[in-house]
């Protein structure tokens, strides 16, 4: 299946930008679903690639916001072939639950790949957390945007990352040509944490675009 990543630089304040304008008439998940258009990225075609090249050689990854799976896709590509990938979101915003366009277009496109096993858990964050006890090697948090539940997805998840494991944040730098704002939960949490030395166990591994990979320092 293709995949449309964004655009740089972002030209407007109201939308965000594909190689074709062609796929912003047909923005309805629907459309991706009825292969009339490609799933839609929320990143550059570099954080395409970063979040492959520090899946690689993970074996337990965890997302939190998949919407229609295209980071979810560079994560199983970049992923060790006997490893699984978890995928959680709750697809609630469908107005037609039983249809869910978004929901059928992220399972047809996390599935152009086999590699690996992948575990869909079509949940809340913070509800899926009350029972995870399994070790992660990779979490990326692209779930609630908001201050609080930014904050609460890495309060929940990030104990449960290994030392020298990984978390990808995505939407948290501010960079030109691009659409973060100062004010978005993501950058605010991730400056306070790593930029102001809140979390000293854990360090800045790698910034590209709108993504902060931070890394568990190692024991």
């Amino acid at each position: 299946m293709k995949y449309a990543v964004l655009n740089l630089p972002r030209t407007s304040e109201s939308e965000l930008t594909y190689g074709s304008s062609f796929v912003l008439l047909l923005r309805h998940p629907v459309y991706a679903w009825l292969g009339l258009r490609p799933v839609l990225a929320q990143h550059t075609a570099a954080e395409h690639a970063a979040i492959q090249r520090w899946a690689a050689g993970r074996s337990s990854l965890v997302e939190i916001g998949v919407a229609e799976g295209v980071s979810a896709m560079a994560l199983r590509e970049g992923m060790v072939e006997n490893g699984t990938l978890y995928l959680i979101d709750p697809f609630h915003l469908s107005r037609v639950p039983a249809l869910n366009f978004m929901k059928r277009a992220a399972h047809r496109a996390v599935g152009t790949c086999r590699r690996g096993n992948v575990v869909w858990i079509e949940r809340f964050s913070q509800e899926a957390a009350r029972s995870w006890n399994a070790p992660i090697d990779l979490l990326m948090i692209d779930g609630d945007h908001s201050g609080s539940a930014v904050e609460r997805d890495w309060n929940d998840w990030s104990r449960f990352v290994e030392p020298g494991g990984v978390v990808i944040f995505h939407d948290a730098r501010v960079f030109e040509g691009g659409w973060p704002r100062p004010e978005w939960g993501p950058v605010r949490l991730v400056n306070r944490l790593f930029r102001n030395g809140q979390a000293p166990e854990w360090m800045i591994a790698e910034e590209i675009h709108s993504l902060c990979i931070v890394e568990r320092r190692k024991r």
